[in-house]
């Protein structure tokens, strides 16, 4: 908390790895209709292997073009730093898929993170019709993705869209032995206003903007999914609540909540191992599924 409070008014820091072309030239990046933002810890690599292998794949979809990027700091200097490093400088030059800066990438700069890809969404594509920004440990199924984005019609990407797992009223934490501290000198309010879990979070080209726009006249929060709302609400957006996202996994008791029978039907499920990722994946590409004594629930709207 006291680097977060030293620093947090910087919102401005070298970077290490991009991939500028990664929608083609900004002024045709309205092609891509959806960008996978994935924020991801320098270690991760399994995370980002399993990603890049399943629902992260580049390609074009029901006839739209997907891409996606990992967004990343620096690993903090313990001994293997220097090797982290390496591998990510690596995985650039194999996929062209890493955006990484100089920061320590740590909990509290996740909303640094945000913002930082925010800038770079504005300058390298900003035509980008739709954005999942998600962590690298949830699962997507892109098909339903797809397919609900392609029901809020042809203007859906220039119109308010950001939907999520809806918070109402949380409180923020106090107890300073947690991640999710928040210390009254900096928060003085009883809940924050409205957000959806950063989990994974879907928004249009055009609330990416309106939130990029606040940002600038907001500083950084520790937590960046309420930050997020804070934008929202400074652009005098809402949020809201998707059933078919569930960033606290799907709970049932008495099941087995890994049955895919429970998944088909869902957008974004949090969290996954990469064995998991890469076992769902399998499941939900068959194309009959036995799941005829089994209810997934409503189908998400």
């Amino acid at each position: 908390m006291k680097d977060f409070l030293t620093y947090h008014h910087c919102k401005s820091f070298p970077q290490l790895l991009d991939s500028p072309m990664k929608c083609g030239e900004p002024s045709k990046s309205e092609k891509v209709f959806l960008l996978l933002a994935i924020k991801s810890s320098p270690a991760n690599y399994e995370h980002r292997e399993a990603v890049r292998k399943t629902w992260g794949a580049e390609k074009t979809f029901n006839g739209v073009n997907i891409k996606r990027i990992f967004l990343s700091g620096i690993p903090k200097p313990e001994r293997e730093g220097k090797r982290i490093m390496q591998l990510l400088n690596i995985e650039s030059q194999m996929y062209n898929d890493v955006l990484q800066w100089e920061f320590y990438d740590t909990f509290y700069n996740l909303t640094l993170k945000q913002v930082l890809f925010l800038t770079w969404l504005e300058a390298n594509c900003p035509g980008a019709q739709f954005i999942f920004s998600g962590d690298d440990d949830v699962f997507v199924n892109i098909k339903n993705v797809v397919i609900y984005l392609k029901g809020q019609g042809k203007a859906g990407s220039k119109q308010h869209h950001f939907v999520g797992a809806l918070n109402i009223g949380m409180p923020p934490v106090r107890e300073p032995y947690s991640k999710y501290y928040v210390p009254q000198q900096l928060f003085n309010e009883t809940s924050f206003v409205p957000y959806c879990g950063g989990g994974g979070i879907i928004m249009s080209g055009f609330t990416a903007c309106s939130i990029f726009k606040a940002s600038q006249n907001i500083p950084l929060f520790p937590i960046d999914d309420a930050y997020l709302g804070m934008c929202l609400k400074k652009a005098g957006l809402k949020p809201e609540n998707h059933e078919g996202i569930r960033t606290f996994g799907i709970q049932l008791p008495a099941v087995d909540s890994f049955d895919p029978c429970y998944h088909r039907e869902m957008l974004v499920v949090h969290r996954f191992v990469p064995y998991e990722m890469l076992v769902m994946w399998k499941f939900l590409q068959l194309t009959e599924l036995n799941c005829t004594k089994k209810s997934s629930g409503k189908p998400p709207k």
